[in-house]
């Protein structure tokens, strides 16, 4: 159970609960009390919702790399303890504050929650709220914040990504990874390139519709994609493992190529020879997910909209690895120990 979770480029794991029939005195939550243990769950008072917030009945809440790394004390943000973690949820409306008027009662919504959504309700601002399309169901739809907003920013945002061009996606088994080959492939019209670390990994990619599959834990990635694509090389690579992996994909790159830095799933941040992006007119950029909802919500906003409605016209297909009961978290160490 916890390999879905802890092992760099692997998909994500789900927490599920049944649906309450509203919202109580209490509620149960995830709680880390102490970094790099298991989480504690614990009942918790439920407050009044202001004028401007809505509380959600959250039915799964997703479970991401950033969850593991803050509740090791390894994330940009550090949390006062004891907090919950959950970045991500999807659940329906059990109460609106007397100044919403954007989701009413029972409206079915996903929501960005910082590090509040592991647990049976979340009260929460209405602006980070989300109404979910009548076909999408709910375990799907807590997958796509996160993964999905990332894939969409990356690609479509800042890679500006262009049908029949060829994207070079790293941890193409991971859950960012998956949802990039998904996007790149299914909605962009690109050619994929999905690199990982296993056979299996890389399987798991192509079905996700990857032309061509790279696993660098055979022998370097850059010769790898060469025997792929010729000299040319690639016009877009995803990046989210950093260090040798990220210096490969970054001379894997063609002429005014672009490569986006997600993350550091290898634990090595790597510097960047600044001679690579001249000589080939290269561009490196990066890409925080979250900080678009502080820096610039309305491109933050459109991807989330963006990701439900592909996934409601059925041009995109969440991979979920597994689903965990809330109560699972108390004796799992999926968030505690690496």
């Amino acid at each position: 159970m916890a390999a879905v979770a802890r092992g760099r480029g692997l998909p994500r794991a789900w927490l599920c609960r049944r649906a309450g029939p509203g919202c109580g005195r209490h509620y149960r939550a995830a709680l880390c009390t102490e970094l790099k243990q298991p989480l504690a769950i614990e009942e918790v008072a439920s407050r009044p919702v202001r004028p401007h917030e809505v509380r959600v009945d959250v039915h799964f809440c997703g479970v991401n790399f950033a969850d593991i790394l803050v509740c090791r004390g390894q994330y940009q943000e550090k949390p006062q303890l004891p907090f919950t973690p959950g970045m991500e949820f999807s659940g329906t409306v059990l109460e609106t504050g007397t100044d919403v008027s954007t989701v009413k009662e029972g409206d079915r919504v996903i929501g960005v929650s910082g590090f509040n959504g592991m647990a049976e309700e979340c009260i929460i601002d209405p602006k980070t709220l989300w109404q979910i399309p009548e076909r999408v169901p709910l375990r799907e739809a807590a997958t796509l914040p996160v993964s999905y907003g990332t894939a969409i920013l990356a690609l479509e945002h800042r890679a500006c990504t262009r049908p029949g061009e060829t994207v070079l996606v790293t941890a193409a088994a991971g859950a960012t990874g998956l949802a990039v080959v998904d996007v790149a492939t299914n909605v962009l019209q690109a050619q994929v390139i999905a690199a990982a670390g296993s056979d299996e990994k890389c399987k798991l990619a192509m079905q996700k519709g990857a032309q061509s599959t790279v696993n660098y834990g055979q022998g370097g990635l850059k010769e790898a994609v060469r025997k792929l694509v010729g000299s040319g090389g690639v016009s877009v690579a995803i990046d989210t493992v950093g260090g040798d992996v990220f210096l490969e994909a970054l001379r894997s790159l063609a002429w005014e190529g672009r490569i986006v830095v997600v993350g550091f799933a290898g634990g090595t941040i790597a510097s960047v020879p600044a001679n690579l992006l001249l000589l080939k007119n290269v561009s490196a950029m990066g890409l925080y997910w979250g900080r678009y909802k502080e820096q610039n919500f309305p491109v933050f906003s459109r991807t989330l909209s963006s990701a439900l409605q592909y996934c409601q016209q059925g041009r995109i297909q969440p991979h979920i690895g597994a689903v965990f009961k809330l109560e699972e978290m108390k004796k799992s160490r999926l968030l505690g120990s690496m």
